[in-house]
C-alpha cells in the first residue's frame, strides 16, 4: 500500500469541516490495541482526553471466523484510510485505529457506531441477534456495506428479520438528509470494486432479477424514525476507502467523489440523531 503522504489532496474538503465540528459526540470506552498502520499516516489523541474521540469499529460475525472470513473484506485498509481521512478533513477527533468486536462482546456498548462488510452469506447465533437488537436499540448505528444482488440481499434481510421481526427495511429517497448533511449529493452513490471497475464495469453483476445494477439504501428504523441500520446494497463503499491510494481512476472516479463523501455524511447523520 502507498504512503498517504504521497495521495493527493482532496480538493472538496473545506465545506465539511465546519459541518463536521458540530458533531459535538464524545466516547468513553478502552482504546484500542496497536495494529499494523500499513503505510497510512499517524497522530497523536488528546493526552487530557484520550478517550474522547470518534472509533470506527468493525464487526466480526460468527458465521465467518478467522482472519480470512467475509467480515474482514477490505480490513485494515479501509477502516485505517476512512478514519485518516475523517481526521485530516474534519474537525471530527478520530482514532488512528479503530477496533474489531464481536456483537456479543460487552464492549460492543462502549461505541455508538459499527460498520459490517459482506452480510450477504452470514447467519447470527441467537446470541448475536439479542446483542445486536439490544445494542440497536440501546443507540447504536450499524452501517452494513457491500453486497450485491436478490440472494445476498434476501438473506441478510432474513437475519434482520431474526433481529427485528416486526420491522420492515425502507428505501431512503435521495431527499433524505443522510445525503446531504455535509456532502450534498445529486445522486445516491454506486461503487464498484477496483477490479470491476477497471474492467468497464460500474457494478458488480449478479444473476436474477436484482443483477446489481441499481443502488440501494435502505433503513431499518426505530418507532422515532432514527436510522439504527444503514444498509447500503449493490455498492462497495469499503474498497472507495481500501483502494484509494492504489489507482488514480478508480481514485477521482469513485473514492474521491462517492466513498468518502457517503461515507462522512453517514457518520454526520449518525452521530447527531
Amino acid at each position: 500500500m502507498k504512503n498517504l503522504n504521497d495521495k493527493p489532496w482532496i480538493p472538496w474538503v473545506a465545506g465539511a469541516s465546519l459541518l463536521v465540528a458540530a458533531l459535538g459526540w464524545s466516547q468513553r470506552g478502552p482504546l484500542p490495541p496497536s495494529i499494523d498502520r500499513r503505510g497510512v499516516p499517524d497522530w497523536q489523541l488528546d493526552n487530557e482526553m484520550p478517550r474522547d474521540v470518534f472509533t470506527f469499529v468493525r464487526i466480526r460475525y460468527s458465521s465467518y471466523g478467522g482472519r480470512g472470513g467475509k467480515w474482514a473484506t477490505d480490513y485494515p485498509d479501509a477502516d485505517l484510510n476512512f478514519s485518516y481521512r475523517l481526521q485530516e478533513m474534519t474537525s471530527l477527533k478520530v482514532h488512528p485505529e479503530g477496533v474489531v468486536l464481536e456483537l456479543t462482546d460487552p464492549k460492543l456498548f462502549d461505541y455508538p457506531f459499527a460498520y459490517m462488510a459482506e452480510p450477504g452469506d452470514l447467519w447470527f447465533s441467537e446470541e448475536e441477534v439479542q446483542a445486536l437488537r439490544k445494542w440497536l436499540l440501546n443507540g447504536g448505528f450499524l452501517l452494513v456495506d457491500d453486497f450485491w444482488g436478490g440472494d445476498e440481499y434476501d438473506n441478510f434481510a432474513y437475519e434482520m428479520k431474526r433481529v427485528f421481526p416486526k420491522r420492515e427495511a425502507v428505501e431512503l429517497p435521495l431527499e433524505h438528509p443522510v445525503f446531504h448533511s455535509v456532502f450534498d449529493l445529486k445522486e445516491k452513490p454506486q461503487l464498484p470494486s477496483i477490479n470491476q471497475a477497471l474492467n468497464g464495469m460500474d457494478f458488480e453483476w449478479r444473476p436474477g432479477p436484482d443483477d446489481g445494477s441499481e443502488v440501494h439504501y435502505r433503513a431499518i428504523q426505530d418507532d422515532e424514525e432514527r436510522i439504527m441500520v444503514m444498509i447500503c446494497h449493490n455498492t462497495d463503499l469499503g474498497d472507495g476507502w481500501e483502494r484509494e491510494g492504489e489507482n488514480q481512476y478508480y481514485f477521482r472516479n469513485y473514492s474521491e467523489p462517492k466513498a468518502y463523501p457517503m461515507g462522512i455524511n453517514i457518520i454526520f447523520h449518525a452521530m447527531t440523531h
